[in-house]
């Protein structure tokens, strides 16, 4: 068993765990973190899939942390048990909605990115550039949002603010953006607060994280073509994540009740100079 190949899996899984939720870039991080400790496998496509399937550890820690709201969308799935705006049809197929805007780009651009986006540089650039928007957003959008929603509100998503939400996702095929990101700052701009939009978010990258890795499953000819170091490799990197996703997204909602969102733009404009500062010093 290749040794290094592990303690490199086990890294990763880690700072995915973390970054997945929080408004800082997953796949921007795991694009760093995989070029500082030089972690490829023996196929061309390996790390490109395994970037999006250890994600997939961390949708499920969404499913378990969760699981009590998705029975219950589940069990009153139907509107006849109960009211359509309360029904679990009417949740999902805002889920489904606001999939589509992402779903259509991702399809047409998502090659014409990992061609030219998944780099160290571009990815620094994008971190700094969406750490403004994420500051300007805040201080616009957030106040509002607070004066038209509660936290008590849950995710109840009309229609319109689904679609809102789905044309902010769009912006995460640049990696560096952050899905979370975007989804959150879609979320203050169709008038959710802080918590809503966030758990929305969560619940939304369940079919989106799952459609892309099944995606790039296919793209590389399935898991058959894996070696077993890889394949192991790949295991203990989706266990990590979905453990340290587990402590992280409860700490991350506890927080957002409390604190504005500011410090993690901060966080990625620090990143983003280190960053830059490091690949004009050709580290990168």
């Amino acid at each position: 068993m290749d040794i290094i190949l592990i303690i490199q899996s086990i890294i990763l899984g880690i700072v995915e765990g973390i970054t997945e939720f929080l408004p800082v870039s997953s796949t921007g991080h795991l694009i760093i973190f995989q070029n500082l400790i030089g972690f490829k496998g023996t196929n061309a496509y390996y790390v490109e899939m395994y970037t999006y399937v250890i994600q997939l550890g961390a949708i499920l820690a969404v499913i378990v942390l969760y699981w009590r709201k998705i029975i219950d969308t589940l069990y009153n799935f139907f509107p006849s048990k109960i009211s359509y705006e309360k029904s679990g049809l009417k949740f999902w197929l805002m889920i489904v909605l606001a999939c589509v805007p992402g779903a259509v780009i991702g399809i047409l651009f998502d090659d014409i990115a990992e061609q030219y986006l998944f780099y160290p540089i571009p990815v620094a650039i994008t971190l700094f550039l969406g750490a403004i928007l994420m500051i300007y957003a805040e201080n616009k959008l957030r106040v509002n949002a607070m004066k038209k929603t509660v936290i008590s509100q849950g995710i109840n998503v009309s229609a319109k603010q689904a679609i809102v939400i789905g044309l902010f996702q769009c912006l995460a095929v640049i990696p560096g953006m952050s899905r979370s990101a975007s989804t959150i700052i879609g979320g203050w701009f169709a008038g959710l607060s802080t918590v809503a939009a966030t758990e929305f978010s969560f619940f939304l990258a369940i079919p989106v994280m799952i459609g892309m890795s099944f995606l790039k499953i296919v793209k590389i000819g399935g898991l058959g073509i894996l070696t077993s170091q890889e394949m192991i490799a790949l295991i203990i990197g989706f266990v990590v994540s979905f453990l340290v996703a587990l402590v992280v997204i409860q700490k991350f909602i506890a927080y957002l009740k409390r604190k504005p969102m500011r410090v993690f733009a901060v966080y990625r404009m620090i990143f983003a100079v280190v960053l830059l500062i490091a690949g004009f010093a050709g580290l990168f």
